[in-house]
C-alpha cells in the first residue's frame, strides 16, 4: 500500500460523466467533470465530503445542472494523514507549474503558426488544427485527445478494432441557431459513455487502438466532397504504404499519389477514398502541418520526415502538455468494458418484436402473415457472413448460403430476401427504416399464393454495450403468371 506523501504525487483527477437515457434507449451527455480527490489525504479519519457544481457540456457548459455530494473515503485507511496545509500547497504548486506549461506551449504554437504562414500565405485556410475545445469548452491540444489505447482481450485485431468503432454511434455536436458546426471534441470516457460522437471522436478512438496494436497511426484533419471538414486515420506501413482507416464506415484505402508533373496522357490512379483536401495529422508524441504546395489528398506524398512537405512541431513542445503525467492531459484512457449485452436473448426479442410489427402492418392492409420458422433460421448464414466480411474484408460462406435456400424454396416458387444493418437495438425504429426501403417494403407487404414470411436478427455485441444489428427479411410464394 502506497503511503500519503506517495498518493499526493498521483495527479490523475476522477473522471465522472453524467448520462441521461430515454425510454428508446437514446443516451445523452449531460455533465462531465473533473474531480481532485487529494483533500481526502488531509481529512481526519481519511474521510470527507465534498459538493460540487455539474456544469452542462457543449454550448451549456456555463449553465448548472445540479449539485452532486460526494463522500470520499480511503480504503485501506492510511497510516498516516497529511496536514490540510501540504496537500494544498502541493495542489497549488501544480496549478502554477501547469498554467506556466500551458503559457508556453501557447507561445510556441503561436511562433509555430506564423512560422507555417509564412511558407506560403495561403496556408491561413487550411485545417490546421492545434487546439480543440471538449464537452466542457475546454481548449486542450489535439495531441491531448489521443493516446495507446490496448484494448486486452475484447478486440483480436486492428481491423476488429476498426468495426467496433464504426458500430459506435454518429453523432453531430447539438447546434443551436443556423450557421457552422458546431465544434466539440470529447474526451474519450464521455464519448464511450455516450456510445456516439462525431467524426473527430470515432477518429480519436480508432487511432488510440491502432497504436495500442503497434502501428504508426496518425489522425488527419481535412475535409471531403464539397469542403466539409472531416477528421480519418492513417497509418504508415514500414515499406510506405500510405492506408487511411474511415473510422465511421470501417473501410480502408491505400493511398498512391497521384504526380501532378506527369504528362496528362500518363494513366493515374484514380482516388477510391472519400478525402478532397489535408491540413494536418497528429497522434500523441506528433504534430505536423502539411507545407506541400496543394494540399489535395490525392497528390499528397506523405513521407512525414521530409519537413519540406511537413512542418513539424517540437515533440519535447507536445510532450510538455500532452505526455502520460503532465498535469495539463486528460486522465488516463479508462479500459474498455466488455459488453454487458447477452447477444441471443436480445436477438431473440429484436426478432419477436419485428414479428409482431410485420403482422400488424399486413393486417392494416388486409394480409394475412404465416411465419416459417426454418426459412428464418436458413438466414442467419447469410447475416453472420455479412458481419465477417465487414471485419476483415474477406466474403465467406455464401455457396452453402445459396444452396440451402434453393433446397427450400419449390419449383414455381419466388424468393426474396433483404438484408439490413444497424447499430442500435430499437425495433420500431428499425422497422420503421425498413419500410423506406422500396425493396424491403416489397418483401413485408408480399401478395400471392402461398405466402411464407420470414425475418431473422442477428446481433454481435462489441465492448461499452456496442452492437451490430443485422436484420433479413424474406419470403417465399408462388409465383402466378
Amino acid at each position: 500500500m502506497a503511503d500519503s506523501t506517495t498518493m499526493l504525487s498521483i495527479s490523475d483527477p476522477i473522471h465522472m460523466v453524467l448520462i441521461k437515457t430515454d425510454i428508446f434507449g437514446e443516451t445523452t451527455l449531460v455533465a462531465s467533470y473533473f474531480l481532485e480527490w487529494r483533500s481526502v489525504l488531509g481529512s481526519e479519519n481519511g474521510v470527507t465530503s465534498l459538493t460540487v457544481e455539474l456544469m452542462g457540456v457543449g454550448t451549456e457548459s456555463k449553465v448548472s445542472v445540479g449539485i452532486l455530494n460526494i463522500k470520499l473515503e480511503m480504503y485501506p485507511p492510511l497510516n498516516q494523514t497529511l496536514s490540510q496545509e501540504v496537500v494544498n500547497t502541493q495542489l497549488a504548486l501544480e496549478r502554477q507549474k501547469t498554467a506556466e506549461k500551458e503559457r508556453l506551449f501557447l507561445v510556441y504554437a503561436k511562433q509555430w503558426w506564423r512560422e507555417y504562414l509564412q511558407i506560403r500565405p495561403s496556408h491561413n485556410s487550411r485545417l490546421v488544427k492545434i487546439f480543440a475545445q471538449d464537452e466542457n469548452g475546454i481548449n486542450r491540444p489535439v495531441c491531448s485527445y489521443v493516446k495507446p489505447l490496448r484494448a486486452g482481450r475484447l478486440l483480436d485485431t486492428p481491423r476488429q478494432a476498426a468495426r467496433f468503432v464504426n458500430v459506435l454511434g454518429y453523432e453531430r455536436a447539438p447546434v443551436i441557431g443556423g450557421g457552422g458546426k458546431q465544434e466539440q471534441w470529447c474526451t474519450l470516457l464521455a464519448f464511450l459513455c455516450r456510445n456516439k460522437g462525431d467524426c473527430e471522436d470515432h477518429a480519436n478512438l480508432l487511432c488510440s487502438l491502432l497504436l495500442g496494436y503497434g502501428l504508426e497511426a496518425f489522425v488527419c484533419v481535412g475535409t471531403k466532397a464539397k469542403g466539409v471538414p472531416h477528421a480519418w486515420v492513417m497509418t504508415c506501413g514500414t515499406d510506405g504504404t500510405i492506408t487511411f482507416w474511415e473510422s465511421l464506415t470501417g473501410h480502408r484505402y491505400i493511398h498512391k499519389p497521384t504526380n501532378p508533373d506527369e504528362p496528362p496522357v500518363a494513366e493515374q490512379p484514380k482516388p477510391l477514398y472519400p478525402y478532397r483536401t489535408i491540413g494536418c495529422v497528429f497522434n500523441h508524441q506528433m504534430f505536423l502541418g502539411n507545407c506541400q504546395p496543394s494540399d489535395a489528398v490525392e497528390t499528397c506524398v506523405f513521407d512525414l520526415n521530409d519537413e519540406s512537405k511537413w512542418k513539424p512541431m517540437s515533440e519535447e513542445a507536445i510532450k510538455s502538455v500532452c505526455a502520460p503525467g503532465a498535469t495539463t492531459s486528460l486522465p488516463p484512457f479508462p479500459p474498455l468494458c466488455a459488453s454487458t449485452i447477452d447477444a441471443s436473448v436480445t436477438s431473440n426479442e429484436i426478432e419477436m418484436q419485428l414479428r409482431l410489427l410485420v403482422s400488424e402492418h399486413r393486417k392494416d392492409l388486409g394480409l394475412t402473415t404465416v411465419w416459417e420458422d426454418q426459412l428464418s433460421y436458413l438466414l442467419s448464414p447469410a447475416l453472420a457472413s455479412y458481419e465477417f466480411e465487414r471485419t476483415t474484408s474477406i466474403s465467406a460462406g455464401n455457396e452453402e448460403f445459396q444452396d440451402a435456400i434453393r433446397r427450400a424454396v419449390p419449383d414455381g416458387h419466388t424468393f426474396k430476401g433483404f438484408p439490413i444493418h444497424f447499430v442500435y437495438r430499437n425495433a420500431r425504429r428499425a422497422f420503421a427504416t425498413c419500410l423506406r426501403s422500396p425493396f424491403c417494403e416489397e418483401i413485408i407487404c408480399c401478395r400471392g399464393d402461398q405466402v411464407r414470411l420470414a425475418v431473422r436478427v442477428r446481433v454481435f455485441t462489441y465492448p461499452e454495450s456496442a452492437c451490430a444489428v443485422w436484420i433479413m427479411f424474406a419470403c417465399k410464394y408462388r409465383s402466378v403468371l
